[in-house]
């Protein structure tokens, strides 16, 4: 066990970034895939079917094209990043922020596709009877619609965040593999695999990547059955 939990500087560090990539790029997600699923789930609108297949196709592509399409778009001279580098001062290639971006994108159809199942499930007959209490559309979504859906969105979130912390293709892609800026747990695995009698590594490592991500998928389900009987009994 000793052996496990004896890392080096680097695959700590390598550990911490995962997981910070991994938190921020759920978090940031969440308000979006909420959106994007209340528009699938509801929406009535011309296109609706060509942006569910955009949404999606991360899911379908192989994680390199989906990494050199975010090269194209949020690198130094991407029309996205000289935005967001120039207004914002965010600059994403080559950094842990676009380490974050690529986990967002490729765990985001995971995230939505879960909101947008819970929102389907849910009785339109009370937000219609709240709306005849007088509740805008907005407050109505704020008090019956979001609590119904809470645990579509936590596991929704959770998926998002195991997939980004197996992430490789599109991250390796669009931000390479720099120790303590961009290597993430799936990076740094690949590393020790390259070099001679780096097996140990690699194996403590993914190791450790599976109890993380299991920890998460659990952690999702005890959070979803606990919402959901909350409910019931209110």
């Amino acid at each position: 066990m000793n052996w496990l939990l004896d890392l080096s500087p680097d695959e700590w560090n390598a550990v911490r970034l995962s997981i910070k990539v991994a938190t921020v790029a759920m978090l940031v997600s969440l308000p979006i895939g909420i959106a994007v699923a209340l528009l699938l789930a509801r929406g009535k609108f011309w296109g609706k079917t060509l942006l569910n297949g955009i949404v999606h196709l991360p899911l379908i592509l192989p994680p390199v094209v989906t990494g050199y399409l975010l090269l194209l778009a949020f690198g130094r001279r991407g029309p996205a990043g000289v935005f967001f580098a120039d207004y914002f001062g965010l600059v994403f290639s080559f950094r842990w922020t676009g380490a974050a971006l690529a986990c967002g994108v490729m765990g985001f159809p995971l995230m939505v596709r879960a909101i947008r199942l819970s929102i389907e499930s849910v009785d339109r007959k009370l937000e219609a009877a709240a709306g005849t209490l007088g509740a805008s559309p907005l407050w109505v979504f704020a008090t019956v619609t979001l609590p119904l859906i809470l645990p579509g969105m936590i596991a929704g979130a959770i998926l998002s965040f195991a997939k980004a912390m197996g992430e490789f293709g599109a991250t390796i892609t669009f931000v390479s593999n720099i120790p303590n800026e961009t290597q993430t747990l799936p990076s740094a695995i690949y590393t020790f695999t390259q070099v001679p009698g780096g097996d140990e590594g690699a194996l403590r490592l993914t190791l450790i990547s599976i109890v993380i991500s299991m920890a998460a998928l659990i952690a999702s389900e005890v959070l979803a059955r606990r919402v959901g009987r909350r409910m019931d009994i209110e």
